[in-house]
């Protein structure tokens, strides 16, 4: 089980935490954020430095706009220069279709920011609220005890002897080849069919622009306003087709899809600096994983991923961070069967909608069938979202502990890492 971790920066200031969150970008930076600000003692590790960039499209969905405004981190977002986007445009080969974004006094529009911008700004609420949050720091392993319930992880670094910080639940943030899925072994609960590939860069936007979504047969692309007076332009293709045409050559391969999207969006893509950097995603089929178990739990891609092509990703994370807080503070089986029970049901309608867009095995007769019936998922998750309430602080924060936590027997042996079972 050994790992290459870079440097530990710093301890944690504690030896026992009601939770520990591995990974702190959207998922696990939010989840630590709500944890907090009830009062529980929370400690989330990060391998990459703070504030650092990661793969993202960035373009945020309704219910994710939706929360950042309760959590009051909405107008931070917009503070630090993040373009309110109120119009977004359908491109069905050369027919278009503009739609305005409805908006009100609690959600003027859409945004998508930068994840240099979006993850500090959850760090940094989730550090005020009281969490611990340590950057560049590797969680080497899980231990339980000897009746195989997570208690805790193990920090390791070159030269210095590993560290055990125990908690009450784990929790694994860590995205799609989450340690902390395959150290329990999480099982798929459903796999999807298909993957695409995306490549992507940044070229200036004109102020005021909304988002735009190109769609050929066979191919399919996007332009989404972030900050600094950029947008991040899009070429998506079959994962298949990225094999054989862009892996080697992303540059050329990316603007020959552009240019049969659209000439224009092309000509909006070549306004890029020619030594900016392209970033390439060859694509992975989604998955819905077991979310929980005597000790663990998982949230954001690390529990649920289905392909970027529909920019749900950071909805969804943001979703089942609330879920799982709420869970959380609970304590009790039930509440985070019925937290499972509703992410399933919105997972699975919003896996089964993605994949029928991402295997683009549609044609321009039909896309936009298939997007109203997307929209449409996306309502039913603001209601539901509208009728939640808030995670709420636990009755003796001081004294906080699972239930199945009481009577902690004394702590075991690591957990051995299951290689295979546990990836999607």
């Amino acid at each position: 089980m050994a790992i290459n971790p870079i440097s530990l920066m710093a301890s944690p200031r504690r030896g026992h935490y009601d939770a520990i969150i591995v990974g702190a970008r959207c998922a696990g930076a939010a989840t630590a954020m709500l944890l907090a600000r009830a009062g529980l003692k929370v400690l989330a590790i990060d391998r990459k430095p703070y504030g650092s960039d990661t793969l993202s499209t960035h373009a945020l969905m309704r219910p994710a706009v939706l929360q950042l405004w309760r959590w009051g981190l909405l107008e931070p977002l917009l503070e630090a220069g993040t373009p309110l986007i109120e119009t977004t445009t359908f491109h069905y080969g050369d027919d278009e279709i503009t739609i305005p974004l409805a908006s009100g006094s609690e959600l003027p529009g859409l945004i998508a920011p930068r994840r240099t911008v979006l993850d500090r700004i959850l760090v940094d609420s989730a550090r005020k609220a009281g969490a611990e949050i340590l950057h560049e720091v590797a969680v080497g392993d899980l231990f339980a005890d000897t009746r195989g319930r997570v208690r805790g992880v193990e920090i390791r670094a070159a030269g210095r002897a590993s560290l055990r910080v125990s908690a009450d639940i784990v929790v694994g943030a860590d995205g799609i080849g989450s340690l902390v899925a395959k150290c329990v072994d999480a099982q798929p609960l459903r796999r999807g069919a298909v993957s695409a590939a995306h490549v992507y860069g940044y070229a200036p936007a004109e102020p005021g622009a909304g988002y735009h979504w190109y769609f050929r047969d066979g191919i399919a692309g996007s332009f989404i306003p972030t900050n600094d007076g950029l947008a991040c332009i899009v070429a998506s293709v079959p994962t298949g087709l990225f094999d054989q045409r862009l892996r080697l050559g992303h540059a050329r391969a990316r603007m020959d899809v552009l240019e049969v999207l659209s000439p224009a969006l092309a000509a909006q893509a070549a306004r890029a600096p020619k030594d900016a950097r392209l970033q390439a995603f060859r694509g992975v089929p989604g998955y819905i994983r077991q979310p929980y178990g005597p000790g663990w739990a998982l949230v954001g891609d690390a529990g649920f991923f289905r392909d970027p092509i529909t920019s749900h990703g950071i909805s969804d994370a943001l979703r089942d961070a609330e879920g799982l807080a709420r869970a959380i503070l609970d304590g009790s089986e039930a509440a985070f069967a019925a937290w499972q029970q509703q992410r399933d049901l919105i997972a699975n309608q919003i896996l089964d909608t993605t994949d029928a867009i991402a295997g683009f095995d549609w044609t321009l007769d039909d896309i936009g069938e298939r997007h109203r019936r997307f929209s449409a998922v996306l309502k039913a998750e603001v209601q539901a979202l509208a009728g939640q309430p808030m995670p709420v602080r636990a009755s003796k924060p001081e004294t906080y502990r699972a239930p199945a936590n009481q009577d902690r027997p004394p702590v075991g042996a690591k957990i051995s890492r299951n290689r295979t079972g546990a990836r999607p």
